[in-house]
């Protein structure tokens, strides 16, 4: 099973190097469903395996200028810690309503992000984002936005499992006024440092098979890579749209419609492709000889 870890781990960690989001929505069923994970190592080994994959992603984007290191700072002040408080509140509701709050959290939260997805179409579309070119300088009320936007975040990551690319970068989205390939460059960024939290909880508690994990970092570490390189060859607009349509099909993942798994896993290997395709031809020279 050695080559598919390897080539899971390519494709996730191209398209998060990319966007920045999607790893989880589409890891977990693909290890669990195609496969053949327990869920619970499924999930631990995900969490891990991001928080490393995601720390080189995030270190490229960094040395690439996509990031905003301060507000991922300011954000990371609030979620580590929450992170925590929503794994706690998780575990005593379980406890006491069994998992039926499970699905409920999901239905709430997947039709949040349907409804996210939808809007950044739209925005996409209507081109009436406010975003500059300008160096973006964090005041006040900057550093209190990103601080509220951790303490939430990271509550709800940890209190509902939702990947924390796809929660942190529709915020960082509607909040910040930021190119795309900045939002993803500042959102992976961040995500390594969450993930790092409850990757060794998952890692001291036995649920990270670290076979699986060796292989899908051989493909997701030169994945994220190439990914971080190809968004700066990506468009502003076809870049939202991406994130738009990733939105879409992690609500769609919460929703959990029959069949949801495949359409996730083929959504974002089709999100892959054409994007990767798409930053490859604008290498292609033309071949139309130049008049006169």
């Amino acid at each position: 099973m050695t080559w598919q870890l390897t080539l899971t781990g390519l494709l996730i960690g191209t398209l998060v190097g990319l966007i920045g989001m999607g790893g989880g929505s589409l890891m977990t069923p693909i290890l669990v469903i195609v496969l053949g994970f327990d869920p619970t190592v499924a999930i631990g080994t995900d969490i891990l395996h991001g928080a490393i994959f995601k720390t080189v992603g995030g270190l490229r984007h960094r040395h690439l200028g996509t990031v905003q290191a301060r507000l991922s700072g300011w954000m990371l002040l609030g979620s580590a810690p929450m992170s925590l408080l929503g794994v706690a509140t998780a575990t005593w509701l379980r406890h006491r309503y069994g998992t039926s709050v499970n699905s409920i959290e999901g239905v709430v939260l997947g039709s949040a992000l349907l409804a996210g997805g939808l809007g950044m179409l739209l925005k996409s579309v209507l081109r009436i984002r406010r975003v500059t070119d300008e160096a973006f300088v964090l005041r006040r009320r900057d550093r209190v936005a990103a601080l509220a936007i951790g303490l939430l975040g990271g509550y709800v990551v940890g209190l509902t499992s939702v990947g924390s690319g796809v929660f942190f970068g529709l915020t960082l989205l509607i909040v910040f006024p930021l190119r795309a390939h900045k939002v993803v460059g500042t959102d992976i960024f961040h995500a390594a440092g969450l993930l790092w939290v409850a990757g060794i909880g998952h890692l001291a508690a036995g649920n990270v098979d670290t076979h699986a994990l060796a292989w899908l970092l051989a493909g997701s570490i030169p994945g994220v890579l190439l990914g971080a390189q190809l968004t700066l060859r990506v468009g502003e607009a076809v870049l939202q749209r991406a994130l738009g349509v990733v939105l879409l099909v992690s609500g769609v993942k919460l929703v959990n419609p029959t069949g949801s798994d495949w359409i996730v896993a083929g959504v974002g290997l089709a999100v892959v492709v054409g994007l990767v395709g798409l930053a490859a031809r604008r290498d292609v020279p033309s071949r139309t000889a130049p008049i006169g």
